[in-house]
């Protein structure tokens, strides 16, 4: 008998109230152990993530987690959102994350995030780090200055997700296959309208965290950075800026990775996450002893 080669992700919807309004949130996963929850980048969704699900080296210990967030993918926004611009806010984002977690039932799951998932866990570590094994940020940094025009992402006249595409695109390192640099670029080319300015609302203007990072306790709630050495939207320096008022945060730059490092070059990636995760988990064992 053909065996039928399925990968190993289960994808369902999960019914969750976050911040008083009821949301169904399509979530995929695989593996088992260590709850390990990712979140997407601006304007994408948790097809970023599908290299991390299919990697047997990761899901042996883990049981890696990643939603839509409400507006992304195959998640709807929440009932009446024809009457509203979308617009992340950080405590809608917070709210959204935490929420999903308890819902799930997950015992100090491991977070991981990128872009604005990197900031995010920025403020989870501040503001809530108890509820976390550890807290991974990839292209991770407390502030950057904005190099993009918002504008553009949402007119009439311009096709929103070929725009978003173009905007990212020199954000993948030149070293990524080209199978997965324009995996990564389709994946913006489908963001709904107006989701990928209202995702970069956060990032731009509701979540300067220069100064307000001082409760992170690294030690007790290991953090750990990853940033590429092309991505020049949040680059090593402000990663490595960032970190230097967290005590016992560890840093590494990613080489030959961009701004997408999960989806862009799983290959590569591999080699920076795969040894980060193996220190969670021989923490974790270590703690259950």
């Amino acid at each position: 008998m053909t065996t039928i080669p399925f990968e190993p992700i289960v994808g369902r919807y999960l019914s969750v109230n976050i911040q008083e309004r009821d949301c169904r949130v399509y979530i995929e996963e695989s593996g088992s152990g260590i709850p390990l929850v990712c979140l997407h980048t601006a304007g994408a969704d948790s097809r970023q993530f599908r290299h991390l699900m299919c990697d047997q080296a990761i899901t042996d210990q883990y049981r890696v987690i990643a939603f839509d967030m409400p507006w992304h993918g195959k998640s709807y926004p929440p009932e009446g959102w024809q009457t509203q611009d979308y617009q992340l806010s950080t405590p809608l984002y917070l709210d959204t994350v935490r929420s999903i977690c308890q819902a799930m039932q997950l015992e100090k799951p491991v977070v991981m995030g990128c872009s604005i998932g990197g900031r995010i866990v920025l403020e989870l570590a501040n503001n809530h780090g108890d509820e976390f094994s550890a807290l991974i940020g990839l292209s991770s940094a407390d502030y950057q200055l904005p190099w993009y025009d918002t504008s553009w992402l949402h007119r009439a006249d311009i096709h929103g997700g070929e725009v978003s595409a173009a905007l990212i695109s020199g954000l993948v390192a030149p070293q990524s296959p080209d199978k997965f640099r324009h995996e990564t670029l389709w994946q913006y080319m489908q963001s709904g309208p107006g989701v990928f300015r209202g995702d970069l609302h956060f990032y731009r203007v509701d979540a300067d965290l220069r100064g307000k990072l001082g409760r992170i306790d690294a030690r007790r709630t290991p953090l750990y950075l990853l940033t590429g050495e092309y991505d020049f939207s949040c680059t090593p320096e402000d990663t490595r800026r960032t970190a230097q008022g967290i005590p016992d945060a560890q840093v590494y730059e990613m080489a030959e990775l961009g701004h997408f490092p999960m989806s862009e070059n799983p290959a590569q990636f591999r080699q920076y996450i795969l040894p980060v995760l193996e220190e969670i988990a021989q923490r974790h064992a270590s703690d259950a002893t």
